[in-house]
């Protein structure tokens, strides 16, 4: 029939109006589109996707509440021709009947002719089959398409009315497109429609705003922020269209700066509460509540999780639900569930304020089940901050897991846990994690107090069996740890001795989860054998870190120092390349693990300094210590890499007195290092001749013993400046063979023979050992030795490639004088100092094809900010401030 026949259709109240199959009048709200707000975001990537007409007979958006579903189809529909019919449902509407009654109505509501032999829908569920037919078969012989709106599906999404609504849209052909609005998925056969590409779907994560809507959203409400403040509200609220606008409207009313608030605003005190508690959380029945707020304590959680805060055991269908619904919690398959994380700090506040007291105990019991299942980081973390300190320290100490607090970054509170005046000592485990934490802090006098004591309950019987036997080897870890600390290497020596007999008391499945373990006693023992002078010994105890420790976070730390520590014995037997590649690469491994650039001693940067040096790169050297701050208590080794790199810098910078300064300080330590003492004097030599005082210069390096061949060229150019050219070629002619020493010792010697044949009046024999230096100083670059040699060296240099010429140049000239370029980049430097990561790599790659940063940031799918600070990053590591010197340079250096 046509929209103006006589109404049959429907029955009709007293007063002449159509009613309802119960007798309820029809609510015109129910047929109307919501109107746009005056500050409505139009998403065109969005409506793009439904397209100017409906692509499908079935269009399905679904997303949880506030995610401007219903907005974003209104905007849609209004703009249709002819308009679309509009149905909003609520809880009143729930059986087939009533659910026709106004599936009717709203066809008739939005100007559709509906059949007059179609007839008003029974009351009675379910509804006539007779209805469904008619209607079926007068829409699909309408002339026109017709789209259906139906909104809040999910009021509605019984497996009954889902059958009937399929018959219909089968069998209604293209006469019917029909619109789901839904918090759940429906229970049509979804499957189908897929299949045959005639559904339309729009999610909830298509349904969260980018950082470029939410940006445009608040300059809606009159808030113009800062892309990095826009990002990070995007970043907090998921893009939850709802959780945006109630900000920015909270943020105008705020008094304090609107960036402020939105950085700051306690979500379980805001608007936002109310919406979620309201339209989530209370929608919810009471089982589903409580389960809801006992896991808003946890990041992450499996239903097995779930039902150990409740103690019941049907988390798995409710958490499944709850996903299906859309109700803000997250699914991610293996790894467990999240909550979205505004409504995890809504429901946390919400739990602190209906129980006190009880999320400690829910993080007690997470911990004690985290532990069991395997999961020990996130176990001592929840024992952390429940305060737990007895289970977090046993949990620590005979699980094998002390060494993480020496290797990574410790759950929150265990510090405070266990390093305050208020903490107790309660058994061996708690004084050996106390130990630990002070000893990773550098506070010597602490730690050890706390690991003496813990020895002494262990010698008393306070632990028995396996337990006893991790006790132990935690007490083992953390005495070569202090015997590292101290510089004593016996200590570390029979750390690791006793260290050795007990790995073979404890599981070997239990080692295995701790590779550390054995990673951090290799390390100390080397470290320790590196400050006594035993550099062999040092080298095949670390390289030992190095090639059989696995490639992985725990170990990341124990690594990196291992490397590190290499590279110092490299540059000490004068191959500085080699101690570079070391360190570059140590770099890179950390930066794959996301070890901080700060975790470790700092060794690396010394003795990249110190490359810098011999190289003559005085401000990259300068740069690289200023970067690298004394800790306020080192180990002995990096202080005295420190020292010697700041020595070597002051001497190139023509500051000998205050190099001398510098090498002559007191590393702390219970044990002298003699290569320390050996550089100490190499420097207190190199500062006498400078004043002209060889027969000074000799005797100071005197009492140097001969194992040091570094320290014994340095005597054999102080003897030959004395006078005494036999003494010093002897001296030379006792340097180890070819291979034992490299070239930043080589060609020193060889320098200083070329100057004793000059001396000599032997020409012939200075060209041959002048190119010998040349030919082995060339692959290092290395310039120091030449500019060490004196003003001899110039005549001879007159034919020499021009990269060894700065010889002849004063030293105190600026670098980038020296190399000839006072204003760009300087092309004498070296590798990078840290390696480019991938992504730097990625983006000057763009960056040489002449991309815009904005071009980069859309080609790699990233914000301008980040493309920004990698670039910020690459001009650091590369030592250029332009973009075309960075390309230049990467190039240069084969990056590109």
């Amino acid at each position: 029939m046509s929209v103006d026949a006589p109404r049959e259709d429907f029955a009709q109240g007293a007063d002449g109006t159509d009613v309802d199959p119960v007798g309820n009048p029809f609510l015109r709200t129910r047929f109307a589109a919501p109107a746009r707000p005056a500050t409505f975001l139009r998403r065109e990537r969005l409506t793009a996707r439904l397209g100017p007409v409906p692509r499908s007979p079935l269009t399905v958006v679904e997303g949880c509440a506030g995610a401007g579903k219903t907005l974003l189809v209104a905007d849609w529909a209004g703009r249709l021709d002819p308009p679309a019919a509009w149905l909003t449902l609520d809880p009143a509407i729930r059986t087939p009947g009533m659910f026709w009654a106004h599936f009717l109505r709203a066809l008739r509501a939005g100007g559709v002719p509906v059949p007059s032999a179609t007839g008003p829908p029974a009351p009675a569920d379910p509804a006539d089959h007779a209805l469904l037919s008619r209607l079926a078969a007068g829409l699909d012989g309408h002339d026109r398409p017709v789209t259906v709106v139906v909104d809040e599906f999910d009021r509605a999404n019984t497996p009954e009315i889902a059958r009937q609504l399929a018959f219909v849209l089968r069998h209604g052909g293209p006469g019917l497109h029909l619109v789901l609005i839904t918090r759940t998925e429906p229970l049509l056969p979804l499957h189908r429609y897929r299949v045959a590409d005639e559904m339309t779907e729009i999610r909830d994560a298509e349904l969260a705003l980018t950082v470029e809507e939410a940006a445009t959203l608040l300059r809606l409400h009159g808030l113009d922020l800062p892309v990095r403040a826009v990002g990070a509200l995007v970043e907090r609220t998921r893009g939850w269209a709802a959780g945006v606008r109630l900000c920015a409207l909270a943020a105008l009313l705020s008094p304090d700066d609107p960036e402020v608030y939105l950085k700051e605003f306690e979500a379980g005190r805001s608007t936002i509460a109310d919406f979620l508690l309201a339209e989530v959380l209370e929608r919810q029945p009471p089982r589903t509540q409580d389960l809801l707020l006992r896991v808003s304590v946890l990041d992450w959680f499996r239903p097995g999780l779930a039902d150990a805060l409740t103690g019941r055991c049907d988390a798995a269908p409710i958490l499944a639900a709850l996903v299906r619904d859309n109700a803000f919690v997250e699914d991610f398959g293996p790894t467990g569930y999240r909550l979205h994380p505004l409504f995890r700090e809504i429901l946390l506040t919400h739990l602190r304020r209906r129980s006190p007291g009880l999320e400690r105990q829910l993080h007690r019991r997470a911990a004690h089940w985290l532990r069991r299942s395997g999961t020990l980081p996130e176990a001592l973390a929840h024992g952390a901050i429940a305060g737990d300190g007895t289970f977090v320290a046993e949990a620590l100490v005979h699980d094998l897991a002390i060494g993480r607090l020496l290797t990574g970054p410790r759950p929150d509170g265990l510090t405070k846990l266990f390093t305050g005046p208020e903490a107790e000592r309660a058994g061996p485990a708690t004084d050996l994690v106390r130990a630990a934490c002070e000893l990773s802090r550098h506070d010597l006098d602490r730690g050890l107090d706390h690991l003496r004591h813990a020895e002494e309950q262990l010698a008393s019987g306070a632990r028995d069996g396996s337990d006893g036997a991790a006790a132990r080897l935690g007490c083992a870890l953390l005495e070569a740890t202090a015997g590292r600390l101290t510089g004593s290497a016996h200590q570390a020596e029979k750390a690791a001795r006793a260290a050795s007999a007990l790995l073979r008391s404890v599981p070997a499945a239990l080692l295995d989860q701790h590779p550390e373990l054995w990673a951090l006693l290799q390390t100390q023992l080397g470290s320790s054998r590196l400050w006594a002078g035993r550099l062999d010994e040092a080298r095949a105890a670390l390289d030992e870190v190095v090639s059989r420790s696995p490639e992985a976070a725990a170990t990341a730390l124990p690594r990196r120092e291992s490397s590190e520590h290499l590279a110092l014995i490299d540059y000490l037997d004068g191959w500085p390349g080699r101690a570079e590649h070391r360190i570059r690469a140590a770099a890179a491994e950390a930066e794959r693990f996301g070890l901080p650039r700060s975790a470790g001693s700092g060794i690396g940067q010394a003795v990249l300094a110190a490359v810098a040096v011999e190289r003559d790169e005085t401000d990259r050297a300068q740069d690289l210590l200023d970067r690298t701050p004394e800790p306020a208590a080192p180990d002995p080794v990096a202080a005295a890499g420190r020292h010697i790199a700041r020595a070597r810098l002051l001497l190139a910078q023509g500051r000998p007195r205050a190099a001398l300064d510098v090498a002559e300080r007191t590393v702390p330590a219970d044990e002298e290092s003699p290569w320390v003492r050996a550089h100490a004097a190499l420097v207190a030599s190199a500062v006498r001749l400078a004043e002209g005082r060889p027969d000074a210069a000799v005797e100071v390096l005197r009492a140097v013993p001969e194992d040091q061949p570094t320290c014994l060229v340095g005597a054999a150019r102080a003897h030959l400046a004395a006078g005494d050219r036999a003494t010093a070629l002897r001296l030379l002619d006792g340097l180890p063979g070819p291979g034992r020493t490299g070239p930043a010792v080589t060609v020193r010697a060889a320098l200083v023979r070329a100057q004793a044949a000059r001396l000599a009046g032997d020409l012939p024999a200075v060209h041959r050992l002048l190119d010998r230096a040349l030919r082995q100083a060339e692959p290092e670059q290395l310039r120091r030795p030449f500019l060490e040699a004196g003003p001899w060296l110039a005549p001879f240099l007159a034919t020499v490639p021009p990269w060894a010429r700065t010889a002849d140049r004063p030293a105190s000239a600026p670098a980038a004088v020296r190399d000839g370029d006072a204003t760009g980049p300087d092309k004498g430097a070296g590798p990078p100092v840290e390696p480019l990561s991938e992504r730097e790599r990625d983006v000057l790659r763009r960056l040489a094809r002449t991309m815009s940063t904005e071009d980069i940031a859309a080609d790699l799918y990233v914000s301008v900010n980040t493309v920004k600070t990698h670039l910020k990053s690459a001009y650091r590591k590369l030592s250029v401030h332009r973009r075309n010197d960075a390309v230049r340079r990467a190039r240069d250096l084969g990056l590109l």
